[in-house]
């Protein structure tokens, strides 16, 4: 079962057993409890016998990005109600996707700033991307038992070079 639409829900392949969680909050500088709330109840309605599988962020991995980030605690704060709920789970830390309509993905942003003939704020940083392919090579072959928790790089590119 996949639960919303989306555009990482757009590529996934259900599984027989499996609880394909992405209705969460896809904006990293969303700060509105309200919508971290209702990813929450969303989560507590979905059955608890299945294997849950929950897309965070591979920031989470940086506790220092984490500091007074209100997405990135909420990210951390999901996983640990799925740990604590969930018997069966894999929780897979992505890096920015490569596709979709969201305009709120890292992407997306640079492809309408471009279009817009906007400045683009460079940082001298890099990023992890991580294409379709290598999220259904994930998805499709994680086991539907245990306690798993994926850090998915992907591709490291600089911020620069993606512009």
């Amino acid at each position: 079962m996949i639960i919303r639409r989306g555009d990482i829900a757009s590529v996934l392949n259900d599984r027989e057993g499996a609880i394909f969680f992405v209705s969460g909050v896809s904006n990293s500088s969303e700060t509105n409890e309200s919508e971290f709330y209702r990813e929450i109840e969303l989560l507590d309605k979905q059955d608890k016998t299945k294997c849950l599988f929950y897309f965070s962020s591979i920031s989470v991995d940086d506790i220092e990005k984490v500091g007074n980030n209100k997405y990135l605690q909420h990210k951390l704060r999901m996983e640990l109600l799925i740990k604590s709920n969930f018997e069966n789970y894999n929780i897979i830390r992505i890096g920015n996707i490569t596709w979709g309509s969201n305009p709120n993905t890292f992407i997306n942003y640079i492809k309408n700033k471009k279009k817009k003939g906007e400045p683009v704020d460079i940082k001298d940083e890099y990023k992890y991307i991580i294409d379709k392919q290598q999220l259904l090579l994930l998805t499709d072959n994680l086991p539907l038992t245990g306690q798993n928790t994926i850090s998915a790089f992907g591709k490291m590119a600089k911020v620069n070079e993606l512009i």
